[in-house]
């Protein structure tokens, strides 16, 4: 499990976000009751460049890359791990009677 459930203090972090999700609520409830309706544009503009900035500077593919590298390298040891607890395929020798048999031919 993660550590900050296992945390006394790993509900802090909800509580403070509930929070800022209610004040802001509250704000923008305000920012209507006053008829203060081009701030509010305004802020929500600023808000929408902001999290397109957040996106556009995100690094998605080098995140995806070490996804990547992460899964390969875990299924390379898993086939480790299978190679030294197996025997042998029979695929090996059948490979080596077909080529026997084409040289023949």
């Amino acid at each position: 499990m993660s550590r900050r459930i296992n945390t006394p203090g790993g509900r802090k972090g909800r509580r403070g976000s509930l929070i800022r999700v209610l004040s802001a609520a509250a704000f923008v409830s305000a920012l209507l009751y006053w008829e203060q309706t081009a701030l509010l544009y305004v802020l929500s503009t600023l808000a929408m460049c902001g999290l397109l900035l957040v996106v556009a500077f995100s690094d998605l593919e080098g995140r995806d890359k070490e996804l990547t590298e992460s899964t390969l390298n875990e299924r390379a040891a898993v086939a480790d791990d299978n190679k030294l607890t197996t025997t042998p395929s029979l695929d090996q020798a059948r490979g080596a009677t077909k080529r026997k048999r084409q040289d023949a031919a």
